[in-house]
């Protein structure tokens, strides 16, 4: 398999019959500027499930620059470790670590590893499942930014937001849910598979704002005892109404020209909920490298480009602690993994190396996607995946943190 190089020195991974690798430290082969997998015209109207896998693995050391705002680094330049490089490739090509489709590593702000197996192309949104609420989360921060909320208006009542409700039609509690609970899965609401599954047989009722009135109508009553974590769709369908409420035009405008469209992206999916708005919890499709860019976003405290997008405040609160985690939530696995909490839709954790602890900052979907920050290493993350018993964390902090971690 060649892999593409620049003019300059490339590190490449070649894959043989057998999946055997060779690393090579250097080589001179020049063939297309651009030899990522992409997606045929076929394949950009199938199903995802019905994908076919690469029939090699793609793995540049030297990534490509494509004009998209990401800066471009060499893996060889970086100070990580080529031979654990080597078998963390390995494993991720025989599928000993799961199905990944893509794994991007970014150190110090610029790309170095660029890889593509399975269903991944480089041109071709992926399904984000719930990495889709981290990115709710910063339209609302662009909404802060922007004047249409404010920083105090996350502590205020959602019906404040919302002016078609009736509440005098609400459970117990339901008024008094406010964004910051909603955006910390601790809205309080308790509504069975039973009951929503009636609400979703009339979806005339469902649409716009009269969502929300029936779900604040149905659900059990509401103490303060019961606003605990709680990981469900319903919370950031709540955020996801009070962002339609406050912009002008309308959340999916919104999102499109205030927040995906400043940071270049335009080649993404994002499918409409019953209500008419897009999914608050999940559905969005993003291109990998395009999940980078959140990272990116992030490391730099809002600013994009030198423009500050979100308040550098609404950032700090959004990853950092706010819920601790009793229990670890599904996407963590093994013992590398410890200490869970949870922000505005990111989570937060310990991974430990040895002896270290090395805390990360995360936005995951469940299936393998990732986008995760390892702050004291300048290391993020990014993966894409189909796997049904998702170990991503563990796999990072057991074959990429060793990479780094001299």
């Amino acid at each position: 398999m060649l892999i593409s190089i620049n003019y300059v020195l490339r590190s490449i991974i070649l894959l043989i019959g057998s999946m055997a690798f060779c690393v090579h430290a250097s080589s001179r082969l020049v063939v297309d500027s651009d030899n990522a997998p992409r997606a045929s015209e076929v394949e950009k109207t199938m199903p995802f499930r019905e994908l076919p896998y690469l029939k090699k693995p793609f793995i540049d050391l030297s990534p490509e620059s494509k004009n998209d705002f990401i800066a471009i680094g060499e893996f060889s330049k970086s100070g990580g470790d080529l031979k654990k490089l080597d078998k963390l490739v390995k494993g991720l090509a025989k599928q000993a670590l799961g199905r990944y489709d893509s794994m991007l590593i970014a150190h110090q702000g610029k790309l170095v590893f660029e890889s593509y197996y399975l269903r991944g192309r480089a041109d071709l949104p992926h399904s984000q499942a719930s990495t889709t609420k981290a990115y709710l989360s910063y339209a609302i921060g662009r909404a802060i930014q922007l004047g249409y909320l404010s920083m105090a208006d996350l502590n205020k009542p959602i019906v404040r937001f919302l002016k078609e409700l009736n509440p005098k039609k609400f459970a117990l509690g339901a008024a008094d849910i406010t964004l910051h609970q909603a955006m910390t899965m601790r809205s309080g609401l308790r509504i069975s598979k039973a009951q929503m599954t009636a609400l979703k047989s009339n979806p005339n009722k469902l649409q716009g704002q009269k969502q929300v009135q029936a779900f604040f109508e149905t659900t059990a009553p509401i103490t303060n005892q019961q606003r605990t974590f709680h990981y469900q769709s319903l919370d950031p369908i709540l955020v996801m109404q009070v962002l339609n409420a406050v912009v002008p035009g309308g959340a999916r405008a919104f999102i499109e020209s205030e927040l995906l469209h400043k940071l270049g992206i335009v080649n993404f999916d994002w499918r409409d909920d019953i209500s008419g708005l897009p999914m608050g919890a999940y559905a969005s499709s993003m291109l990998s490298r395009d999940m980078l860019k959140f990272a990116l976003l992030t490391v730099n405290k809002g600013k994009w480009q030198g423009v500050q997008l979100i308040p550098e405040a609404f950032v700090e609160k959004a990853t950092q602690k706010i819920v601790t985690q009793k229990d670890r939530d599904i996407f963590f696995t093994g013992d590398t993994v410890l200490n869970a909490s949870y922000g505005y839709y990111w989570w937060q954790a310990d991974m430990k190396l040895g002896s270290k602890h090395y805390s990360t900052r995360s936005a995951q979907g469940g299936g393998g996607q990732y986008i995760v920050l390892i702050d004291e290493l300048d290391l993020i993350v990014v993966t894409t995946a189909h796997e049904r018993n998702d170990q991503t964390m563990q796999v990072i902090a057991e074959t990429v943190l060793p990479i780094f971690s001299m």
